[in-house]
């Protein structure tokens, strides 16, 4: 059959690749650590195996699908177009350098900020193995978009990525200060983002600070709820901190945050 469409729950190279009809619907997918097939439209068995041998190595089991939880029943019937799981880090930041009109000086803040976001996006996606999920460039309307939302045993992090260029980053109350520059609201900014996807979510939210590439950061000691997290210590201290989430109840967070409609309006805190 012409049109079946393999779509990743995750990042390309992790999590599970989903086959899709044209219209949206679920026919099979494909779990690379058990390495199994489940086919969920026995008449399009062929074609499934077809577009997905490019995908497969070893052996690889087929079936139908195990008995689906609740979480995996929402997923299949989540639109393409409605599902933030494909999102690459960065993401809104490679439009803008591909399509936008910013100036040259413009394009070179622009082009760090993707760096950076890159590099927490491929360190966050890591934690796969450790029971950990992650989306980027998730909408919260009226802020903007959160660069990096972790769902994990440690529970759920909110994260903004700054660009530490080399250089001492101060965290204060209100704002965060690299080198010489002027500052910048990103505490502000992040504890008001954590809020708002706590709404959505109807779970806490921990605001965090990514700064990459800092030579040094000094906190103020009155911030005490944002979490600061600084390559290359900043995924083991994710991975070793206390464990507050259970692996159905990551995946449940998960599949209800991947839905663009968990992200309308009606959720975003009034200042």
């Amino acid at each position: 059959m012409r049109g079946l469409k393999v779509l990743p729950s995750g990042r390309p190279g992790r999590g599970r690749l989903y086959v899709n009809l044209p219209d949206g619907q679920a026919v099979a997918w494909y779990d690379r650590q058990a390495n199994r097939i489940s086919v969920l439209a026995d008449d399009h068995r062929e074609a499934i195996l077809a577009v997905l041998r490019p995908y497969l190595s070893g052996t690889v089991s087929i079936g139908p699908p195990p008995v689906p939880t609740a979480a995996d029943l929402r997923r299949l019937v989540l639109q393409p177009d409605a599902d933030l799981a494909p999102n690459r880090p960065g993401e809104t930041l490679l439009g803008e350098l591909e399509h936008g009109s910013a100036g040259t000086r413009a394009r070179h803040r622009l082009r760090q900020d993707l760096a950076a976001q890159q590099r927490m996006g491929d360190a966050f996606d890591a934690l796969e193995p450790d029971g950990w999920r992650t989306l980027h460039c998730v909408p919260l309307p009226g802020l903007g978009r959160i660069d990096h939302l972790l769902i994990g045993p440690a529970g759920i992090f909110c994260v903004r990525t700054i660009p530490g260029r080399r250089q001492r980053a101060v965290v204060g109350d209100l704002l965060l200060t690299v080198g010489r520059t002027e500052p910048r609201p990103d505490p502000r900014w992040i504890r008001r983002a954590a809020a708002g996807a706590s709404l959505a979510l109807t779970a806490r939210v921990t605001p965090a600070l990514a700064l990459v590439d800092a030579s040094r950061i000094d906190k103020a000691p009155t911030v005490r709820d944002i979490r600061i997290l600084h390559p290359p210590t900043a995924t083991p201290d994710l991975t070793a901190s206390p464990t507050t989430l259970k692996p159905p109840e990551i995946e449940a967070l998960f599949t209800q945050a991947r839905d663009t409609r968990t992200w309308l309006p009606t959720h975003t805190p009034h200042t």
